[in-house]
């Protein structure tokens, strides 16, 4: 029996967060489907929460198409990063919004306490 994966790797085509904000890339699966409608839809909907909250700073994953804050990878799905933001950390930067990743938490409290 084949089974299909349901959700496959997703990479950035040439660009980053900003440039998908901006229409000068696309997000794409490793089938080559483009999923940027999607990600553009979680971007506003992450958006909309965090107004909601009125959240200061939010933490996201790094790495990733949608949620890296300093690196993303770079669309080979090799495992290779490249400098640059998610879309949705983009998004929510270009609203004012702080965003860090996982791996800054600690140091971010230090200078943030609660």
């Amino acid at each position: 029996m084949d089974l299909a994966p349901l959700v496959y790797p997703q990479k950035l085509w040439e660009g980053t967060g900003q440039d998908v904000l901006d229409g000068k890339a696309k997000i794409a699966d490793s089938s080559g489907l483009d999923v940027t409608e999607l990600y553009l839809k979680g971007a506003y909907r992450t958006l909309e929460i965090a107004r909601q909250i009125q959240a200061t700073c939010v933490v996201l994953k790094e790495n990733s198409p949608s949620c890296g804050s300093q690196k993303i990878y770079n669309g080979t799905f090799q495992g290779e990063r490249i400098t640059g933001v998610g879309i949705t950390t983009a998004l929510l930067q270009r609203h004012g919004f702080e965003v860090i990743s996982e791996n800054e938490i600690e140091e971010w409290l230090t200078t943030h306490p609660l």
